[in-house]
């Protein structure tokens, strides 16, 4: 009982694992099968009751008796595909469509535990195509294909064995075109996922150029650059459908080829019960139920080929949504053990999976209760090493700690509840300003919101809108400007209160007024937290109590503002090419 059980469960993961599927959904998936087999099998029904009549018929007819019993038996095989039916619908759609709202689930749990450096390699019209679209996709296969496939193939297996009961030689006159069928459309595996991911990737490229046109329009616009633009988008859109139109072409050869193949067997059937009547070796009524099974038996077949050639078809699917569901996550404990927030970095070299390496060798310390800014040509790694400060990513070489505690054996989502982080580039939501600060910390009252959105100076414009603070600020804040925009994520950042804070060119949208008031808030802010600021603008960063130069993934300078002012290296020059930029005006030649 045991083995057969662990057979079971065997079965159940490697289904779980060949169409990535949630263990119900492949125990679902059987169930499918099984209920599709029995419909087939109930169809049956009517074909051996018609067999039973004709051959009373021509054993010299039907008393008054017989045919109620007929009648009986016509109205049992009704109810008997009936309540197959229902079970099969069950079975399928029903299950399917759960499975389906538990697979997106999945993907985007999953999507949620896969570091950063995934999401480098990919774009977002990728991603939300195999969430949503190969999802869809999957639908039809696990309610019709795949079903209807195996449920064919175990109900032909059990009708061709009862007709070798038959007889064997109108039996194998029946079943000769199955297999060849079947290996027709098979071997074209290969040709079809060929077919399939190239058509993806049509797709792909398509849904891609339709977002970058939405998302780009006011620059294609200001530059008059539309038509040109659109011309490349109309051809994206001709390479998706040449590209469905010869995967549909692919496809249909081999299953036309193997359709048109099945129905010579009930020419073949015909012929050889022909030559076995004239002979005397079959008796007519035989001939006759092998006539009705191989009309009924082929009729399923056919579909069979199409479905198989689909479930080839979707492998591209399911191996899109494997690669996310085998991404290996960043895992870790849960309980912070920390001592103090101090975040030291101990030699740490980090390189994308591209090859390309950021950071080589870099070392020092962010102490607690100090502003640590990250100077340096663009390029030199200072977006990076923020990032893998909060384990965004996991380093390469070397170690990162925060408080004595190795950040890359702790769970990213435990880790980050010690930053509040703001980045370069704001994204909102298409909900009111409250609610866009709350994301600072969920359970927070309107009070608490109200008063951090108050020290980011959001009130300024968010209560000369029409609805005040519940107004809604549009698609990634539309609404509203650079600088406000940029408010309203540094006041999740004073909502959250965390002792560890993340400045990625925080006030780099804002204008002088409002630059000088946030930083005056944010020095209440910083008070006695690990601060890790990321500037261009040297201005910005001269009351800092540490700076760490970053040139071409190294630390090439560190310590206070005035000592590396004193030393004339790269810091010194930085300063003086910005302060020789602060006196540049716009002049006509003319003048």
């Amino acid at each position: 009982m045991e083995s057969g059980e662990g057979g079971g469960n065997e079965m159940i993961e490697r289904i779980q694992k060949k169409y990535a599927l949630s263990h119900q959904g492949a125990k679902d998936l059987v169930k499918g099968c099984i209920a599709c087999a029995l419909q087939n099998l109930s169809f049956m029904f009517p074909v051996g009751l018609l067999y039973l009549l004709v051959q009373e018929l021509m054993n010299g007819g039907v008393d008054r008796a017989g045919i109620w019993l007929y009648l009986v038996g016509c109205a049992v095989c009704v109810g008997l595909i009936l309540l197959a039916t229902w079970f099969q619908y069950n079975a399928t759609y029903f299950a399917t469509y759960k499975e389906s709202g538990i697979r997106r689930i999945t993907l985007a749990e999953k999507l949620r535990k896969i570091p950063l450096s995934f999401f480098g390699k990919k774009d977002l019209a990728d991603l939300t195509s195999t969430i949503m679209a190969d999802c869809a996709s999957l639908e039809g296969t696990f309610s019709h294909y795949i079903p209807e496939l195996f449920g064919a193939m175990i109900s032909t297996v059990l009708v061709a064995v009862s007709l070798f009961f038959y007889d064997w030689r109108m039996a194998l006159a029946a079943l000769w075109v199955l297999p060849i069928s079947f290996a027709i459309v098979w071997l074209s595996a290969k040709v079809q996922g060929r077919l399939s991911r190239k058509s993806m990737d049509a797709k792909i490229a398509c849904a891609d150029g339709i977002q970058e046109c939405i998302e780009t329009v006011r620059d294609l616009k200001s530059c008059n650059a539309e038509d040109l633009y659109l011309i490349g988008l109309d051809q994206k859109i001709k390479a998706v459908e040449h590209r469905s139109v010869i995967s549909e072409f692919g496809t249909a050869v081999f299953v036309v080829s193997a359709s048109l193949l099945l129905k010579l067997g009930i020419a073949t059937v015909a012929l050889v019960g022909s030559m076995l009547l004239i002979q005397g070796t079959l008796d007519v009524l035989t001939f006759f139920l092998f006539l009705l099974v191989v009309s009924r038996i082929y009729d399923p077949l056919q579909g069979v080929l199409q479905n198989l050639a689909a479930v080839i078809s979707t492998r591209t699917n399911v191996a899109r949504m494997k690669e996310i569901m085998d991404h290996p996550v960043q895992e870790g404990t849960t309980k912070l053990s920390n001592r103090g927030y101090d975040i030291e970095f101990d030699h740490v070299g980090f390189a994308y999976h591209s090859g390309e390496t950021v950071l080589e060798d870099v070392s020092f310390t962010a102490k607690q209760g100090e502003v640590t800014a990250l100077v340096g040509p663009s390029g030199g790694g200072k977006t990076t090493v923020s990032r893998l400060a909060a384990r965004f990513w996991d380093v390469s070489r070397g170690r990162i700690t925060v408080g004595c505690m190795d950040v890359a054996k702790i769970d990213p989502e435990a880790l980050l509840s010690l930053y509040a982080i703001v980045f370069q580039d704001v994204t909102l939501f298409d909900n009111t300003i409250l609610e866009n600060i709350r994301i600072g910390r969920k359970d927070a009252t309107d009070e608490e919101v109200l008063a951090a959105a108050r020290l980011a100076n959001c009130d300024e414009f968010a209560e000369r809108l029409p609805d005040g603070w519940n107004s809604r600020i549009g698609e990634n804040g539309c609404e509203l400007s650079g600088g406000e925009r940029q408010r309203i994520s540094i006041a999740r950042a004073f909502l959250k209160d965390a002792p560890i804070i993340l400045l990625d060119e925080a006030t780099a949208s804002l204008d002088v007024e409002n630059e000088t008031l946030i930083q005056s808030a944010l020095s209440r802010l910083i008070q006695n937290k690990t601060v890790l600021v990321i500037a261009h603008r040297m201005r910005t960063v001269a009351g800092a109590d540490k700076i760490v130069v970053l040139s071409d993934g190294r630390v090439a300078e560190e310590g206070a503002p005035q000592n590396l002012l004193a030393q004339r290296g790269l810091y010194s020059h930085m300063v003086a090419l910005q302060s020789e930029s602060s006196n540049w005006i716009i002049q006509s030649e003319n003048r």
